[in-house]
Parts: structure tokens; C-alpha cells; sequence
């Protein structure tokens, strides 16, 4: 039993840490693990791997990303803001080599090998991004000489041409709406909002006019003759077959033949072998997680922390409904992973450093208006004495 009379780091860290959210993303973590033993050995055999060749390779990176959520929490607000700066800046300048050296992959360059290891850049700089734009706005708030909304969309139009040049058109719209809704809870004029909601729409329109791969998707998404399905098509059939209950463990047969079945599909392969009630069950935790995560939020006095804490949780949320929305095809395919669930050590590591900093900014501090109260309390009972 660990006293709270103790003040080592650690007994610090365990009275201070929420647990409940902690626990839930062990269990997202966990559940990974369990779903990657559904999902990728068909995977594997038709790539000519040996069965559990992602599975291995997924328990490989599980626990270097146990070890990033917890340590990460274990930082200060201002130990957090540093490190995500570093990280953003070295995450934009490896997203710019991909452009020049990196893997390409079904026409996209997202990919870099270094040290022998595939490592996807933007997945690092999304919870970097939204930390120091939660900070430029928490700035430019406290001190209105600073500009910080510009420099915060000097940022945003960096990190989105980097994206689009890749392309990458599913990672820049999560970004924007990471974005947005840090502007949005940062207080901005509504008119402000309105106008950059009208450039966004804007954006969006002009993607689909002058770049065919994105008319593409969303064609196939209004009007499935239009062109090739067989990914959609196959995700849903595997969530049919599976019902209410599921087909059981590795009975699967859709997902054999449903490409990417251990990545963008796996809540399909969930759907197959596990039923329907598994994954409400899985979007409950989604759910309570990014609930709990926000209500931590909004009780910092910090606007900094308050405005990082709530960016990062709608960045996961928002990932987590894309992947599930374009599995149940309510969304066009954007190839996005199922955070701490699919397969993917870039992804994984980075989205447990975005939930450490998560439980490190919502950790239990003596708030300034509690040491101001006692402190005047403390002055009222020695005048009484």
C-alpha cells in the first residue's frame, strides 16, 4: 500500500494520476492485443509472413508504449509544453525528408526508415501540433501583445501543406478539426470562427475539384457504382456476418480476404468473430474515456492545460469515430487508424504519448485559487486570535 505520506515521485505520480482513465487505456491497449490476434494473421498469410508476424511485431511495441503513457505523465505542464515543442519540430522536419527519401506506399510518402524501423512522422506531430497550439492561444489570451492566433495559423497552414503534399487527406482534416476546436474553446470572436468555417468549406471543395483521388473516395462514398467498394463492402459484409454474438475467435471469413483487416478495418474483424454487443461495448469505453478525459479538462484553472488536455481527447475522440464511422461506411475511406487498437507501432507509441500528456496535465495540483482561499483563511483566523 502506498502511503500518501510518502513523497517519493512515484506515491506523488499514484495519488495524483486519475486512475480511472489510466485504466481505461491500458484496456484499449489490451484490447489491441486481443483484436490483432483476430485480425492480422490472414493478413500475414497473404502477404506471405508467418501467421503471427503482426501480432509479434504489435506485443513488440506494446510495451515501449506502456512505458511512453506512463512516463509521460509523470511530467509538469511546462516539462510537456518543452517536449512537445522539440517533438513538433523534429516531427515537421522528418515529414519534410518523407517528402524527398521516403517509403512510398499505394502513392503516398508517410513513411521513413530510421534505424531499420518504418516510423510515420505525422503521427508523432499530432498531439505535438495540438500542444503548442493550445499554448499559442492560451497566450495570445493572457497577453493580447503576443499574437498568437496568428502564429497559430501560420502553424496550422505549415503542418497542412506538409499533409497534403504526401497526401494525406485524411490525417489533415483530423488535424483541422483539432485545430478548430481549440479556436473555438479558446474564446475567438464568433465571427473569426465563422469566416475560417467558410475557408475550410471552401478547402474541402476545392480538394475535391482539382484532386481525383479525393473526388474519387467521396464518389465511391455517394454513389458505390461509381467505382471499386471491395474494402467497404467487405467491412460491412464482415459486420453482418458476425451478429449480435460473433462467429467466435479466429472463425472469421470475410476478414481473410477484407484488405487491411488488421489496421484501418479491425473494428470490422471485431464485428466478425466478437458481435455487435463487443464493439458498443468498445465504443463505450471509447466514449467514457474521451468523456472523463474532457470533464478533466474543463476543471483546470490553467487555460494552457485546460485547452492541450481537451485538443488532445477530441483528437483521439474524432480518430476514433472516423475509423468506426468508415467501417460502418457512414464516412469515405480515410485510412486512419483505430487509436491503441490497430496494428501499428508509429501509431501506438504516439498516440500513448498523446494520452500520458493527457494524464499528466489532468493530474490532481493545488489550483491557484485554493492556495489564494487558504491563504486567506489562514489570515482571517490569525486576526481573530
Amino acid at each position: 500500500m502506498i502511503s500518501r505520506a510518502d513523497r517519493t515521485p512515484f506515491s506523488e505520480w499514484w495519488w495524483t494520476v486519475d486512475k480511472g482513465l489510466l485504466s481505461g487505456f491500458v484496456a484499449l491497449m489490451i484490447g489491441g492485443v486481443v483484436l490483432s490476434l483476430a485480425g492480422s494473421p490472414a493478413v500475414a498469410e497473404r502477404l506471405g509472413y508467418d501467421s503471427y508476424h503482426f501480432v509479434n511485431r504489435h506485443l513488440f511495441f506494446f510495451l515501449p508504449a506502456l512505458a511512453v503513457l506512463v512516463a509521460t505523465s509523470f511530467l509538469s505542464p511546462r516539462q510537456a509544453r518543452r517536449i512537445a515543442l522539440f517533438l513538433l519540430v523534429g516531427s515537421l522536419v522528418l515529414m519534410l525528408a518523407v517528402l524527398l527519401v521516403g517509403t512510398e506506399i499505394n502513392g503516398s510518402r508517410r513513411w521513413i526508415t530510421i534505424m531499420g524501423l518504418s516510423v510515420q512522422p505525422s503521427e508523432f506531430m499530432k498531439p505535438a501540433f495540438v500542444v503548442i497550439v493550445a499554448w499559442l492561444f492560451a497566450e495570445n489570451t493572457r497577453r493580447p501583445d503576443i499574437p498568437g492566433n496568428l502564429f497559430a495559423l501560420i502553424l496550422l497552414g505549415i503542418v497542412v501543406a506538409l499533409l497534403i503534399a504526401e497526401p494525406d487527406f485524411g490525417q489533415t482534416m483530423l488535424v483541422a478539426i483539432a485545430w478548430g476546436s481549440l479556436f473555438f474553446m479558446a474564446g475567438v470572436s464568433w465571427w473569426w470562427i465563422a469566416f475560417l468555417g467558410m475557408v475550410a468549406v471552401g478547402g474541402m471543395v476545392a480538394a475535391y475539384v482539382t484532386l481525383p483521388h479525393v473526388a474519387g473516395r467521396i464518389d465511391r462514398f455517394i454513389s458505390p457504382e461509381s467505382g471499386d467498394t471491395f474494402q467497404i463492402d467487405k467491412a460491412v459484409e464482415s459486420i453482418l456476418r458476425g451478429g449480435w454474438l460473433g462467429r467466435g475467435p479466429g472463425e472469421g471469413t470475410v476478414k481473410r480476404i477484407l484488405p487491411d483487416a488488421h489496421t484501418d478495418f479491425i473494428f470490422a474483424v471485431a464485428a466478425e468473430e466478437f458481435g455487435i454487443i463487443l464493439c458498443v461495448g468498445l465504443v463505450a469505453l471509447f466514449m467514457v474515456v474521451v468523456v472523463r478525459g474532457l470533464s478533466n479538462a474543463i476543471q483546470q484553472d490553467d487555460a494552457f492545460t485546460r485547452l492541450a488536455a481537451a485538443g488532445l481527447v477530441v483528437l483521439f475522440g474524432i480518430q476514433s469515430v472516423i475509423n468506426m464511422a468508415v467501417n460502418l461506411n457512414l464516412l469515405p475511406a480515410k485510412g486512419m487508424t483505430l487509436p491503441f487498437i490497430s496494428y501499428g507501432g508509429s501509431s501506438m507509441i504516439a498516440v500513448a504519448f498523446g494520452m500520458g500528456l493527457v494524464l499528466a496535465l489532468t493530474r490532481r495540483r493545488a489550483s491557484s485559487r485554493r492556495i489564494a482561499a487558504s491563504a486567506d483563511g489562514s489570515r482571517a483566523t490569525a486576526n481573530v486570535a
